[in-house]
């Protein structure tokens, strides 16, 4: 609950626009004043609880990808991690363009 930023920047931005977000999936990361995403700490836990509350993908800033290298086969199987670089980028792929 710490790092909700980009998280309520996807959810204003969707309503501004009146365009919904991919259903099932859950959004990690902060970012800062100026814009600069902030990796998030602990991703595979995260995943992990992710699954276990049912989405089935995960839009994570690519500052954490080598954090998912230890992603066990199971997991792997059951959640699509999706990364981003920028607000942008994870608007585009939350929204499905």
């Amino acid at each position: 609950g710490a790092s909700l930023s980009v998280s309520i920047l996807l959810a204003l931005a969707s309503a501004t626009l009146n365009r919904s977000l991919k259903g099932g999936m859950a959004i990690a990361g902060g970012m800062s004043v100026g814009g600069t995403i902030e990796p998030v700490y602990h991703a595979l836990d995260m995943a992990e609880l992710v699954v276990e509350k049912g989405a089935t993908m995960l839009l994570l800033p690519v500052a954490s990808r080598r954090q998912m290298n230890e992603m066990s086969d199971e997991l792997a199987a059951r959640l699509t991690v999706i990364y981003y670089t920028d607000p942008r980028d994870a608007f585009l792929k939350a929204i499905g363009e």
